[in-house]
């Protein structure tokens, strides 16, 4: 299976050298930005605007959020990604001897250098084969956490698409968010892929339930039609002192705040952030029914722009020729779990095309 790593980074490295194109089902973020979100930057390019945030854009673009969640009382803040969002929220809400709880497979845990831990904060990691946490995950940690010897579980964080393509149902969210208030706990919510989610065909909740629901969360734009940056959004009243310090400390505070605030104006004045995200999912769906109609299963259920196929290894090595896409891991001598994503500009003819290598087979 190394091997095949290593022949996969030597192919990536021909392909780029000799400028020779697969289509890339990596991620959802390989394009650039929804034309709409270049015309209205562009518009107001040269009208001048406070800074850091404090722009009649980025003003109007928070009210329409708070609108739109159905929280008058909301705090937005635009950030430049994902990570960094992250890192701002847990660093500015747990004292130093609090822990974060998160599933094993969080993009905290896993993907992000060690953000959390080099500020000050241990991730208490949760096995979960969907990505998703459940009250008796909590209960556990909180259990083996029992003295001042230990950290202490203050905040949950969960994703919402998770990092392996799940969602939370609403009766789900509801116990969680029930147990967060019930043992004081900090329900924080990853929304990078919060579109998808929403716009799954599986999904039963809405955006203004979810903020309902959880203390704080963010909006993902970065993965969704935007050049860059997603919204904070915080609904507990307790969360809100100081957090303007933390984003300046962080470097958060940007200078040309408009930039980020006219993406996600754009994002929901019309719903094109729900637009743009199903027309993932839907890609996604249509490659997902390709696969089980050619005999293959998944490792978990496809609902969102996220979908982990099981093929045999040297069908994968085939798709690779053509096709960029994250080998996850193996599961037998002979298969192995690939990572296909979708996103907001992938073309339907690409969708088809693998389709029909997948055929061939």
């Amino acid at each position: 299976m190394r091997g095949f790593f290593i022949a996969n980074k030597i192919r990536n490295f021909i392909l780029q050298y000799f400028n020779m194109t697969q289509y890339s089902f990596r991620n959802d973020y390989s394009e650039g930005a929804h034309e709409k979100i270049l015309k209205a930057i562009s518009e107001n390019n040269l009208v001048q605007e406070e800074g850091y945030g404090e722009d009649n854009i980025s003003i109007k673009a928070a009210g329409l959020i708070r609108e739109r969640t159905g929280n008058p009382d909301a705090d937005v803040h635009f950030v430049s990604g994902g990570t960094q969002a992250n890192l701002i929220v847990i660093s500015a809400l747990l004292k130093p001897h609090e822990s974060v709880i998160a599933p094993a497979t969080g993009h905290i845990t896993v993907h992000e250098a060690g953000a959390i831990e080099a500020t000050g904060h241990k991730i208490n990691a949760v096995e979960t084969k969907d990505g998703k946490l459940r009250i008796t995950d909590i209960q556990k940690e909180i259990d083996f956490h029992e003295d001042e010897h230990m950290v202490l579980p203050k905040m949950v964080f969960i994703s919402n698409s998770t990092e392996t393509g799940c969602i939370y149902t609403k009766t789900e969210l509801q116990e969680l968010s029930e147990c967060c208030k019930s043992k004081n706990l900090i329900l924080y919510l990853d929304g990078a892929r919060l579109g998808s989610a929403l716009t799954s065909d599986k999904n039963d909740l809405t955006l203004k339930e979810i903020s309902d629901l959880v203390d704080i969360f963010y909006i993902g734009g970065t993965k969704n039609g935007a050049l860059l940056g997603e919204a904070i959004v915080i609904n507990k009243a307790e969360l809100k002192d100081h957090f303007r310090f933390h984003l300046k400390q962080k470097g958060a505070l940007l200078a040309k705040g408009r930039v980020i605030g006219a993406q996600f104006l754009e994002l929901f004045k019309d719903d094109l952030y729900f637009e743009l995200s199903k027309h993932a999912n839907t890609m996604a769906m249509k490659l997902a029914k390709g696969i089980k109609e050619a005999g293959h299963e998944f490792f978990t259920e496809p609902s969102t722009n996220q979908i982990f196929p099981i093929l045999p290894i040297a069908l994968i090595e085939k798709l690779s020729q053509k096709f960029g896409f994250y080998l996850w891991r193996k599961t037998e001598d002979d298969k192995a779990i690939i990572r296909l994503v979708t996103s907001w500009a992938t073309k339907e003819e690409a969708v088809d095309s693998f389709i029909d290598e997948l055929q061939k087979y």
